[in-house]
């Protein structure tokens, strides 16, 4: 039997996710062997090369960034480079499943940020949802508590910096190359950090860490190269939930490879913030097809007579 659109979306949804989250059990891995700036600056420097090997078979680099979209460019840079450094940062000092789970208020962040700066429209019902989420934020991080660090910070600056990526994402023109963008925000990863080592000094790197930052790598690319198949097969508002599987394989790593189990009030909030972001997701789908059929009605009906 053949398989579905949607089930291949959702396929490819969860095999990013798997991707992105081992990539990040990678990384933690080297927490106490390899500074945070040397392995992020190895991991830039093999993924910049194979992205702009796969951007040169595309085609990307043969098309000019037009100027209307070099300040979108810029500010997703900003946004690329502030949430490697927070993300990677907490990710070092954090049980990984704790800043899975607080990676996972970023449709509800989003949805809020494209409401204020973006003016788009949000209705009582996803502003609802939003507060319960950040109420889901507030018991993983628990502000006031022993186990609230400065890490925790960490983690809900690295959601904000995604946000303003995404925010910037959304600015950018239909005409500039979806590679030509990962290229040019992986290089300027790639230079920061390996400036970013100069003052710290190089420390040796064994066997062991190279095979690390070498999957790592992978995984970012495969993780990558997944999510944009995800945008050419299924509905949206089928596929887009199973991004949450992401934290399935947080715990299951952070059990089996950090022996790292969350508190209960982490899985609760956790819990609060996933069902926030399916609801949101889900009007957000609701409210797309109700202005597609409005759009396909009107024209349907052709223009009216004067």
């Amino acid at each position: 039997m053949p398989r579905s659109d949607n089930l291949t979306g959702a396929l490819l949804m969860m095999g990013s996710m798997a991707a992105f989250t081992f990539n990040d059990a990678m990384i933690k891995s080297l927490s106490g062997q390899i500074s945070l700036f040397q392995v992020m600056f190895l991991r830039g420097v093999l993924t910049t090369a194979m992205v702009a090997v796969i951007a040169w078979r595309t085609g990307a680099l043969r098309r000019r960034l037009p100027r209307v979209d070099r300040w979108p460019v810029f500010w997703r840079m900003v946004g690329e480079v502030g949430s490697a450094y927070f993300f990677v940062t907490a990710l070092f000092h954090m049980p990984i499943a704790n800043i899975s789970a607080i990676m996972q208020a970023l449709p509800l962040t989003i949805t809020l940020a494209a409401a204020l700066f973006l003016g788009e429209p949000v209705g009582w019902k996803r502003m609802s949802a939003i507060v319960a989420g950040f109420v889901g934020v507030m018991l993983i991080v628990r502000p006031g508590t022993e186990g609230f660090t400065v890490y925790s910070v960490y983690g809900l600056a690295a959601v904000a910096m995604v946000t303003l990526r995404d925010l910037a994402t959304r600015r950018l023109s239909r005409d500039v190359p979806s590679m030509q963008v990962t290229l040019i925000t992986s290089a300027c990863i790639m230079v920061f950090f390996g400036l970013a080592t100069v003052p710290q000094g190089w420390a040796p790197v064994d066997g062991r860490a190279a095979l690390l930052i070498g999957g790592a790598a992978v995984m970012i690319i495969g993780g990558y190269l997944f999510s944009i198949m995800v945008m050419r097969v299924g509905e949206i508002s089928f596929v887009a939930p199973f991004r949450y599987t992401s934290l399935i394989w947080a715990l299951i790593l952070g059990w089996v490879v950090f022996g790292d189990w969350p508190q209960m009030i982490t899985l609760v909030g956790a819990g609060i913030v996933v069902a926030s972001g399916v609801f949101t997701l889900y009007r957000e789908a609701r409210i797309s097809r109700r202005a597609r059929a409005a759009r396909q009605k009107e024209l349907s009906l052709g223009p009216r007579p004067r």
